[in-house]
């Protein structure tokens, strides 16, 4: 297998070295769909289809990007930076190619190998994430009804070792490092004696007997991944559409998430600015109650027109909707500014009763003498 040295994940691609990480996205979702396997019946597409996921696996990342850029360039210490992942999966600290730069480490063989590998060969079933996707739609088409088809990557099942982790032992064993207590004592001397998680099961107890070559033990590899998405007609913003199975496929064998689509429509969402102008709305309209019922309106001007002529400014600065679904979430918003305010607007009304309480008795309830 080459390393990653040795492929131009550019070339791959098909894009410049310094393509924007929008144009690396569009020519992946290019190539993956000439590509994949159920469309494309070459012999060599299933081989390829692998090598440009990987390709997009680090060119998208913009950690994993820079450490091929700097190992490409011959950078000794190319292959180090902080820890980096897809939702939901692990984070191998040399990005997942190659393994440790030196062949050699406290983990032994945990290290190197495949794109998803971990850094050691603990045995820890973890759920898979779910995949949340936002499918832009005009108000029309939604209210219609949409079919579209989306290409991502996610966590799927290993295939050679069948998302279990390993490749011949049925049952993970007893971690060999700790003797499955998942931590181990480190006497530090001028420090002392100090306890730490441990490195080979990362705290389970538990390691795979014999890790997977293709997956590292994790049970799981990156791929890219096609799915197609019903929205029913009269779908909204904010609304879901679940697709089950089809997100990241969990950790040595457990439950894979979903694929989630966020239906997302320009016409009926509130940008920030509006959002934040019917709360300043809202906040007002405690203060319009409290005035009214108090006959005290003109002492509380400040509180009332300073927050709506704001709130105003801020709603028509960024276009008013004619949706109905806009001005139903534009309710919404003046509801939670008032009941922001609605706590300091019955401090205010106890101040009041107060006041007027001591007009009229006096302190000490003693009455006053006009």
């Amino acid at each position: 297998m080459a390393s990653m040295n040795d492929k131009d994940y550019y070339a791959i691609l098909g894009v410049e070295k310094d393509a924007s990480t929008e144009e690396i996205r569009k020519a992946f979702q290019t190539k993956a769909r000439k590509l994949h396997p159920d469309v494309n019946k070459a012999p060599d597409a299933e081989e390829k289809f692998k090598e440009v996921s990987e390709a997009y696996a680090v060119l998208s990342d913009p950690d994993k990007r820079k450490r091929y850029d700097a190992m490409r360039s011959g950078s000794p210490f190319g292959g180090y930076g902080a820890p980096s992942g897809p939702q939901g999966g692990y984070s191998d600290p040399f990005g997942g190619f190659g393994g440790n730069p030196f062949g050699w480490g406290p983990f032994g063989s945990g290290f190197g190998g495949a794109s998803s590998r971990r850094r050691s060969r603990a045995y820890n079933p973890r759920a898979g994430a779910d995949v949340v996707y936002e499918l832009t739609l005009d108000a029309e088409t939604a209210a219609k009804g949409a079919r579209r088809g989306v290409t991502y990557q996610r966590y799927v099942s290993c295939d050679v070792c069948h998302g279990s982790g390993s490749v011949q032992s049925e049952h993970s064993e007893t971690c060999p490092t700790c003797g499955g207590a998942g931590h181990i004592t480190v006497d530090t001397g001028l420090f002392g004696v100090m306890m730490m998680t441990c490195p080979e099961c990362e705290g389970t107890g538990r390691v795979v007997a014999d890790p997977c070559h293709a997956c590292g033990g994790s049970g799981r590899t990156l791929s890219a991944s096609e799915v197609v998405v019903e929205v029913p007609a009269g779908s909204h913003d904010g609304d879901e559409v679940r697709v089950s199975g089809m997100g990241n496929a969990g950790t040595n064998g457990s439950t894979t998430g979903d694929f989630v689509c966020r239906v997302c429509i320009p016409e009926e969402r509130l940008t920030r600015g509006q959002a934040n102008g019917f709360n300043f709305i809202g906040f007002a309209v405690p203060f319009i109650a409290l005035g009214l019922i108090t006959q005290t309106l003109s002492s509380l001007v400040f509180l009332i027109v300073l927050p709506i002529a704001i709130g105003i400014y801020l709603v028509v600065r960024d276009g008013i909707r004619k949706s109905g679904r806009w001005w139903r979430n534009a309710g919404i918003a003046v509801v939670n500014g008032a009941s922001n305010a609605f706590m300091i607007a019955l401090v205010f009304a106890l101040m009041f009763s107060c006041t007027s309480g001591l007009g009229r008795v006096g302190y000490m309830g003693y009455p006053y003498i006009w």
